[in-house]
């Protein structure tokens, strides 16, 4: 069963400007040619932190381009039998497996198994290369990721993270730092232009749209929308993944809420309106919500992540039954990145790691995760994901992604209008998640 840690993933905040954010092209697009970027094929040293003036992020434009503009494309274009449409690991990529094999193992951090399907992911890349894989605080969020990296910059053991996954924010953030070393995966041409740093330090993987996760056998509807949750039939129902005070899903829940009240990415205010009303109606439950919070009925109602919430539905089978609503209006999305530590213990496994997520293979294992991925409109364009795999995933149609500047704008007023405007401590849940 899932811990409280896949909820409230990326969650840490704190002091974090909100610096970025990017989208990934829609399924229609026409992808780049195939990069030629090779790997680095001999075995190195820890590498050097990259110099201050590497270190300038590349911002994305105002206006995004990462949700698919209708229903996912590849429901109609995928092939049932794709394999001959994916693309083969570059010819040199056995001079990097060596290397990797040598240095013996991964460490990696922060990546719940039931979150974007990583525990497949990681056992996959074990039997595929023959690697150890540590997989280190798994309840972290990326503000630990972040600090795990300097707290390890001279320590090469096991809980020195070699690769981190974070939220958008937090890519550029940690490039400012000198955090991160550069590296462009054999593929790197086909993710888009505007969910990558120029040089490499970051880029984007996946992402979800927030939505409803509600037990349908204690609920007593299924919302359709974020207005159906202030109805009395949500009495002591609707709890968040997080803390608004800290946690990046949980803010920019009340963000998205925003998007269907008379607000928009440019003001966030009615998305506060919005909680102090859920709250002051008797609707909101001061509780992080969790696989066990969701199954005992304590929390019947969750606003979640897509992706975590089709996998709670999986993971319960029917124990209880699950809805999974996207929202009718205000569907927002959110991006999250790959990086490499500059003080990765292990640079070239942490290298063969990113072309192993960053593959054909690699990108369908996050599509099953229900995750859309950074390279999703090249599948699509080469009918490389299967018939079956394409239908699960959720209709996004219509989904946004706030700039940075909005972002950053929406996360002080949320933060500080939670506090002030609404007070209500959100935590764990009082009893134990059975």
């Amino acid at each position: 069963m899932r811990s409280q840690r896949p909820l409230n993933r990326y969650g840490a905040l704190a002091s974090v400007a909100l610096l970025f954010v990017a989208a990934c092209s829609g399924a229609g697009s026409t992808p780049s040619p195939v990069a030629t970027h090779a790997p680095t094929t001999a075995a190195a040293p820890t590498q050097a932190p990259p110099t201050a003036a590497a270190a300038t992020p590349t911002m994305a434009p105002a206006t995004p381009t990462m949700a698919p503009a209708s229903a996912p494309a590849s429901m109609a274009e995928a092939s049932s039998s794709p394999a001959a449409n994916l693309t083969p690991a570059p010819s040199d990529l056995s001079s990097l497996v060596s290397a990797a094999q040598t240095e013996g193992a991964l460490n990696v951090i922060a990546l719940p198994r039931d979150w974007c399907n990583y525990g497949a992911l990681i056992d996959g890349f074990k039997t595929k290369y023959g690697l150890t894989v540590n997989e280190i605080n798994p309840n972290g969020g990326s503000g630990d990721e972040l600090q795990a990296i300097v707290a390890n910059e001279s320590n090469p053991g096991p809980q020195a993270p070699d690769v981190i996954d974070v939220g958008v924010a937090f890519g550029p953030q940690a490039m400012q730092q000198n955090l991160l070393a550069p590296y462009k995966v054999s593929t790197w041409d086909t993710i888009p232009d505007a969910d990558k740093d120029a040089n490499g330090f970051w880029y984007g993987d996946y992402y979800g749209v927030l939505s409803f996760e509600v037990n349908t056998d204690v609920a007593k509807a299924t919302p359709n929308d974020w207005p159906d949750l202030l109805g009395p039939n949500f009495k002591n129902s609707v709890a968040l993944a997080g803390d608004p005070t800290v946690s990046n899903q949980a803010i920019q829940s009340v963000y998205a809420s925003a998007l269907a009240n008379g607000g928009s990415l440019d003001n966030a205010q009615p998305g506060l309106d919005f909680f102090k009303s859920l709250n002051d109606n008797g609707n909101f439950v001061p509780t992080i919500a969790n696989t066990g919070t969701i199954a005992s009925g304590e929390t019947p109602v969750v606003i979640t992540w897509s992706y975590l919430a089709l996998a709670d539905k999986d993971t319960l089978a029917g124990n209880p039954n699950i809805a999974v609503v996207i929202p009718a209006s205000g569907r927002f999305g959110g991006l999250y990145v790959q990086a490499i530590s500059a003080y990765a213990p292990h640079p070239n496994a942490a290298k063969l790691w990113e072309e192993y997520l960053y593959s054909d293979e690699g990108q369908l294992g996050w599509l099953d995760g229900y995750c859309y991925t950074a390279r999703y409109a090249d599948l699509v364009s080469r009918s490389a994901i299967p018939t079956d795999l394409a239908a699960k995933l959720p209709d996004v149609t219509g989904a946004v992604f706030p700039s940075d500047t909005q972002l950053t704008a929406a996360k002080t007023l949320i933060t500080d209008g939670w506090k002030s405007e609404i007070g209500v401590q959100v935590g764990p849940s009082p009893t134990p998640a059975q």
